[in-house]
């Protein structure tokens, strides 16, 4: 039931212009700013050749590209989860949901392997980006491969903030603004905590401390359980605020 879910969900963002905007506004704007750091490479290569320990091709583009990328899904990923429930709500759906031989569980579980569908093909067609230069260089595969792992958890993460925010009202806007507002905190959190007493525990909430690392190729198990801990929580909060809901009405 899980994946019937999923997929209803995955079809019905394809119905709408917006998930197709979305897909042609990300990858213009980084396919930009990938040949952008491109150009930037082939103006320094001379000198770069002539150095040793000189970082390579991937070293220069891919931390960019998915620095950028994770800026600009953080604003685009609270667009895609704003209607997961709050339209429902909004179109008085949410009851037949509820009286469909479904578990809260499986509900909330169904919508976000939906979204996560969506935002595994946006991640695919960025990897193409730099895997392009397969064809005419030498990568550092591992680099790659650390990189996009740390942007899947990232994007995970988001989904799951966005698609509580979307349970919490009926307002499509008011899901996508607080979403935004969330993810913005917890991407910023420890800015205000440097210097303090509580500043190496903001640093631990911190989104970027635990996405940075990965762009550095380092991969932490650290910091994919800090991922794992953020999904759950908010699918568990999300589950417990549909049974809520559910009891309520």
């Amino acid at each position: 039931m899980i994946l019937t879910v999923a997929i209803r969900e995955f079809k019905s963002l394809f119905l709408s212009p917006l998930a197709w905007s979305i897909l042609a506004v990300v990858q213009l704007i980084l396919g930009f700013l990938f040949l952008s750091r491109l150009e930037v490479f082939q103006l320094y290569q001379p000198q770069l050749m002539a150095m040793d320990g000189a970082p390579g091709l991937t070293e220069i583009v891919l931390p960019d590209l998915l620095g950028n990328a994770a800026v600009i899904l953080l604003l685009v990923v609270p667009l895609l989860t704003m209607r997961l429930v709050a339209e429902e709500r909004r179109n008085r759906t949410l009851a037949l949901l509820f009286s469909a031989p479904l578990s809260m569980t499986e509900i909330v579980l169904g919508k976000y392997l939906g979204i996560l569908l969506f935002l595994l093909v946006l991640l695919g067609m960025i990897a193409l980006m730099p895997l392009s230069l397969l064809a005419g260089a030498s990568l550092d595969l591992g680099l790659i491969a650390s990189g996009f792992l740390g942007l899947a958890l990232l994007l995970a993460s988001f989904a799951a903030v966005g698609l509580f925010m979307s349970t919490l009202t009926q307002y499509t806007t008011v899901a996508a603004i607080s979403s935004f507002g969330a993810l913005l905190l917890f991407w910023i959190l420890d800015w205000s905590g440097q210097g303090t007493a509580g500043g190496s525990w903001l640093a631990y909430l911190s989104l970027f401390n635990h996405y940075k690392p990965f762009l550095e190729g380092i991969f932490d198990s650290a910091d994919a359980v800090y991922h794992v801990l953020l999904i759950t929580t908010f699918l568990v909060l999300s589950i417990r605020r549909l049974d809520a809901d559910r009891l309520g009405g």
